[in-house]
């Protein structure tokens, strides 16, 4: 008599456990059921686990609720359906390729070991997207370089973007892509001793939105006491108040012909949505006597300073003390603003009058901040301003006011500036945002890589390069030292990551000094 295949809430492949197994992959019992992975030259990896129910149906636009147990043995072979999300832009993620289906929040483990006895440190990568882009399952995040050569445990996830994870929502919480952050940490948190992994050494690292996401959850009441460490690479500084972010939410929905509430937006496919974000995406600068300096960033989303989830900005949080008992890194790229002057196909076509509209709409004190600009930068062309202000203003400033809102708190920070250039497209990217992640995952030819390393050999300084990246990122993550000296206000030591590492004083300080005094406060509604 054959017994029958238990039911799977998840509708995915299960085998029956009196039953001898097609495959000897390690087999790992998680809190909602058993999950049998795959060997990978040395590793044991798992993909597409459930850490919460799909959030659809009753569950649509909800924090993310806890997943339902199976019986049997849930094959994870295979990364889970991404989130609905838009096309995405060149090099960047594309269109989401693998399986569709609801169950978008599942999560990815590669460990060397799966023994609960093994206690390795453990790292969980965040993605980024503008927080309307990205998956756990995009070749570039390929995490096995950086398990194996850090003997080290990595979990990569998928949350919610777009519509489904960020916009104000009437009805619903806000700011539920970091909700669904927090419920993988609580996966990990639960689970993974099972995978070899050590919850008491956990470290959370992202880039772009995710280091924004990694800045959240060091301010969020609800992330307390889920990691210890954290590395947050070319942090955005852009976080809506609450008022602004009701305002687009209302752009957005209207955009489908709706209202900004559950009820309306409930009932409307997750994909359609979508190209309601897309469509207003094309034209925020339309929006831009309303919504100020978030126009020009053409997304509609961001974290949300609502008050409840997440209360107050980075900055503010962490100069309160909220993670001084957490170890921090945080970096940006020398050149990040180049990769979107280059996709736009405006390097070198800046004209002075367009400089300007950007140094008195981005630097701190308008006309002021713009005379301030040319001052400290004489040499520079309109193309040079328009960058560097962009770079200052997105990314650069923010990222390393984190640091210096950290030790403010009474905690610790180290920091780094990536300035070795991508040798693709002839070289005129420079050290450009996003170059980070094919360093650190090694992965040159997936994703961000090919654009960042197109029509060039990957040289060998690069690779060096990259397993110096694994190497401080996974000596950090199991010691709380990264190799390169604390950030303080008085010296302020900054780990150089080039051809030839260095430590210096950081390398931007004609920027830093334009920028103090400057709060980085949630972006307002000016206008409405």
């Amino acid at each position: 008599m054959t017994t029958p295949v238990p039911h799977d809430p998840h509708n995915r492949p299960s085998h029956d456990p009196h039953r001898p197994s097609e495959t000897a992959g390690p087999v790992v019992r998680t809190t909602a059921g058993a999950v049998r992975g795959r060997r990978e030259d040395g590793l044991a990896v798992f993909r597409g686990i459930p850490f919460a129910d799909p959030p659809v149906g009753e569950a649509r636009f909800a924090a993310p609720r806890p997943v339902r147990a199976w019986d049997g043995t849930q094959e994870a072979y295979e990364f889970g359906p991404p989130p609905p999300q838009e096309a995405g832009i060149q090099g960047r993620t594309g269109m989401p390729t693998g399986p569709l289906g609801d169950d978008w929040l599942t999560l990815n483990v590669w460990t060397p070991d799966p023994d609960a006895s093994a206690r390795r440190p453990v790292m969980v990568w965040i993605y980024g997207g503008a927080y309307k882009l990205g998956h756990s399952g995009q070749p570039g995040y390929d995490a096995q370089r950086i398990a194996r050569d850090g003997d080290v445990v990595v979990v990569t996830f998928n949350y919610r973007v777009g519509m489904e994870g960020f916009a104000r929502i009437e009805g619903a919480p806000a700011n539920r892509g970091l909700l669904d952050q927090v419920a993988a940490l609580e996966w990990v948190r639960e689970n993974i001793t099972e995978f070899g992994g050590d919850p008491g050494q956990v470290t959370v690292f992202g880039e772009s939105a995710g280091a924004g996401s990694v800045a959240s959850l060091l301010s969020m009441p609800r992330a307390r006491g889920l990691f210890r460490r954290a590395m947050a690479q070319s942090v955005p500084g852009t976080y809506f108040s609450d008022e602004l972010a009701r305002d687009m939410a209302t752009a957005l929905a209207a955009e489908a012909g709706l209202r900004p509430t559950v009820a309306d937006l409930s009932a409307v496919d997750p994909r359609r949505l979508t190209d309601a974000g897309q469509a207003l995406s094309a034209k925020m600068l339309q929006y831009q006597d309303r919504w100020g300096r978030a126009a020009p960033t053409v997304t509609p989303f961001s974290p949300v300073v609502d008050g409840e989830v997440l209360p107050t900005t980075p900055w503010q949080a962490l100069a309160s003390g909220a993670a001084r008992d957490i170890d921090l890194v945080v970096g940006h790229n020398r050149d990040e603003f180049r990769l979107f002057l280059v996709l736009g196909g405006m390097l070198g076509k800046i004209t002075d009058g367009r400089a300007t509209e950007a140094l008195r709409l981005f630097a701190p004190g308008g006309e002021a901040g713009e005379r301030a600009y040319r001052a400290a930068f004489p040499e520079a062309s309109p193309t040079e301003l328009y960058e560097r202000v962009h770079t200052d203003w997105l990314f650069g400033i923010p990222t390393l006011r984190l640091a210096e809102a950290q030790l403010m708190g009474g905690g610790r920070a180290h920091v780094y500036e990536l300035t070795w250039p991508a040798p693709g497209n002839g070289g005129v990217l420079g050290a450009c945002h996003g170059l980070d992640i094919p360093l650190l995952f090694g992965t040159f030819g997936a994703d961000l890589g090919n654009l960042l390393f197109m029509g060039a050999e990957v040289p060998a300084e690069a690779t060096e390069l990259s397993s110096r990246f694994r190497r401080s990122w996974t000596a950090f993550a199991r010691t709380g030292e990264p190799g390169w000296p604390e950030y303080d206000a008085e010296r302020r030591l900054v780990q150089v990551l080039d051809v030839a590492p260095e430590v210096v004083a950081y390398p931007e300080d004609r920027s830093r000094k334009l920028w103090e005094g400057h709060d980085f406060g949630p972006l307002p509604l000016v206008g409405g």
